[in-house]
């Protein structure tokens, strides 16, 4: 992190890059149209506020943001005219797997959601497993199963609307999550794999280019895709 700036002019470069901490500084010189948010929970809503205040539309990627704290969000977007968006995932495959995860799930009694992130995240489950875990308890009652005896607390993992979710945190992983379906002899498989972060720039190009050209709030990437209304 660099370090303060303490007016508009003291910043640092980084590869022909803008470089501070001072948030307010930067909205007011540069004047953005769109504030782009991969930080923490407990800045991120701070950070999208502000930029609202600023006339910048707020693009949030960051999870663990609670929802009375979206719903703030959504009315200053509102107030101020402003398009935005918080979203648990911009990888347009991410999306994808929750969306046919939600067409299979009629089909199913049970289910499970294994996600896997960095060591370093700092929410669990992550917020696609939670937003995929209610999405697919929206759509059926699932069976839980639980063993007679447990000798590990939480190994069945947390528990959603009768969906198991587990996470896993391990250096070298990025960020992936599988929805497995059982049935009666048979299992399907729903997954998505990250190689690297570039996955999620597509997404987040989509959603600036849409809170700018249009002054609505979205919950979710599936509703740029089309996916839902």
């Amino acid at each position: 992190m660099a370090r303060a700036a303490e007016s508009a002019s003291d910043l640092d470069y980084v590869g022909g890059v803008e470089v501070g901490d001072d948030l307010h500084a930067f909205l007011e010189s540069k004047r953005p149209h769109v504030l782009i948010d991969f930080t923490h929970p407990s800045a991120a809503l701070g950070n999208a506020l502000h930029a609202v205040k600023h006339g910048a539309s707020p693009v949030v990627g960051t999870t663990g943001i609670p929802a009375e704290g979206i719903d703030e969000l959504e009315r200053a977007c509102g107030e101020a005219g402003l398009g935005g968006i918080v979203a648990p995932n911009f990888s347009v495959g991410a999306v994808l797997m929750m969306h046919l995860a939600e067409l299979a799930a009629p089909f199913f009694p049970a289910v499970e959601v294994i996600e896997m992130h960095h060591a370093t995240k700092a929410d669990a489950p992550s917020g696609t497993a939670l937003a995929t875990a209610r999405r697919l308890a929206a759509r059926r009652k699932f069976e839980h199963s639980t063993p007679e005896r447990v000798t590990l607390a939480n190994t069945r993992g947390g528990e959603e609307g009768a969906v198991a979710v587990h996470s896993v945190r391990l250096p070298g992983v990025v960020a992936d999550q599988e929805v497995i379906f059982g049935l009666t002899g048979q299992t399907l498989t729903i997954a998505h794999r990250t190689t690297s972060r570039e996955a999620f720039v597509p997404g987040v190009l989509l959603a600036v280019r849409r809170v700018v050209g249009e002054p609505r709030f979205y919950r979710a990437l599936d509703e740029l895709l089309g996916l839902r209304a």
